[in-house]
């Protein structure tokens, strides 16, 4: 609305800290008062049925605008830059702008599509072969050297095909063998742009078709830690194995998502504990994107692997900043959410994004009876503290 308003008026020269202004946090502006202060703000400290409104109020603001359902729909831009980088389709404005952005999906489509297509190819390609060749080599230092080689030339033509752009701060911080690195998870193209500037042990799901070839292949080289579908759900399997992998300082750190899912660029959701409870030392990494450029999210509940590729490889570039945290270790007072927790709130504040306690499996799950539990608590506790009740 903004950009079209400036159009319309003949502004030809917008202002341009508008396009540095982050997204706006929402259609509705919430009070974000504690509990407590909220209801001793409205009545006494004893109980009173106008105390029903503060919740109503809530539920409210919830069912208009939760804070969960918006993070997994793509980030809104506050203006219109001739991507199509929006929530809603192509709208014409002016015949000028539709000649642009006519200009502008001809040269992505027919002319950026197609390299990019080419250079994925190369990518993958040399991938499957490089580290077949090489896992082909009696365990070494040689061996362990040409594999680092594979993988970031071939993870470097990977970011070249996207017209990737990444700016990486601190790396004296970077993660070192034995450790485990931990990052927030937007996309897919996560673990390509972190291996870009170093290797990594991937852990995952062991797929079949192409990405199962490709695993197979990069496991030869690389002490990859892949599960079975069966082996996935053991926690107790999987963090044996993680815990056994660390205990080798001679093996690359680790490359662990602790949210499970994508979340949409604006926020950093819970982390899961198991990554915490293994032990060893913990090198956090934020990513950012800059959303003007493209749109790295992966929407997973609308588009499957192949049209969210095509959507990125069809934007004009993938701009992004990485920031290497200083390792973190686990305290002795620290259980392991609390220690997941410390470090989901660094990587947040570095990479500038929200903050949130909710489990990033609400993508596909229900609210658990525990959450809507835990509010009834508080209240309780609350009353009981003031001597409402007895």
């Amino acid at each position: 609305q903004w950009a079209t308003i400036r159009i319309e008026r003949g502004v030809k020269k917008p202002q341009r800290q508008m396009l540095k202004t982050p997204a706006a946090n929402g259609i509705i502006e919430r009070d974000e008062t504690p509990m407590e202060e909220e209801i001793a703000r409205l009545n006494s400290d004893d109980f009173q049925f106008s105390d029903v409104l503060y919740f109503c109020r809530k539920g409210f603001e919830a069912i208009v605008e939760d804070e969960v359902t918006q993070r997994f729909s793509s980030e809104e831009l506050l203006s219109w830059n001739l991507l199509t980088r929006t929530n809603v389709n192509f709208h014409y404005i002016s015949l000028r702008l539709t000649i642009v952005w006519v200009i502008g999906v001809v040269v992505r489509y027919c002319f950026l599509l197609p390299l990019r297509i080419t250079l994925a190819t190369i990518g993958i390609m040399s991938m499957i072969v490089g580290t077949t060749l090489v896992g082909q080599l009696p365990n070494s230092s040689v061996k362990n050297y040409l594999s680092e080689v594979v993988h970031l030339t071939c993870s470097r033509i990977l970011v070249r095909a996207l017209s990737g752009t990444i700016c990486y701060h601190n790396k004296e911080n970077r993660p070192k063998k034995g450790g485990i690195c931990v990052a927030n998870h937007t996309s897919p193209i996560d673990a390509i742009i972190l291996t870009t500037d170093g290797c990594y042990a991937m852990v995952g799901q062991v797929h079949g078709g192409l990405m199962g070839v490709i695993q197979r292949a990069m496991v030869k080289a690389c002490p990859h830690v892949w599960f079975e579908r069966s082996e996935i759900k053991d926690r107790h399997l999987v963090t044996e194995r993680l815990r056994e992998h660390v205990a080798d300082k001679s093996k690359l750190p680790i490359l662990i998502f602790p949210e499970g899912t994508c979340i949409n660029n604006t926020s950093v959701m819970m982390f899961k504990k198991g990554s915490f409870e293994i032990g060893g030392t913990i090198y956090p990494v934020a990513i950012k994107y800059d959303p003007q450029f493209g749109d790295a999210f992966w929407n997973s509940s609308k588009y499957n692997i192949v049209s969210y590729l095509l959507r990125i490889m069809t934007s004009w570039a993938i701009v992004c900043n990485v920031w290497y945290l200083p390792p973190m270790v686990r305290e002795k007072d620290e259980d392991a959410v609390q220690f997941a927790n410390r470090v989901k709130s660094a990587i947040a504040h570095r990479g500038g994004l929200t903050e949130l306690p909710w489990d990033g499996g609400l993508k596909r799950a229900k609210v658990k009876d525990t959450f809507r539990e835990e509010q009834q608590k508080n209240y309780s506790r609350m009353l009981v503290r003031n001597g409402s009740i007895g």
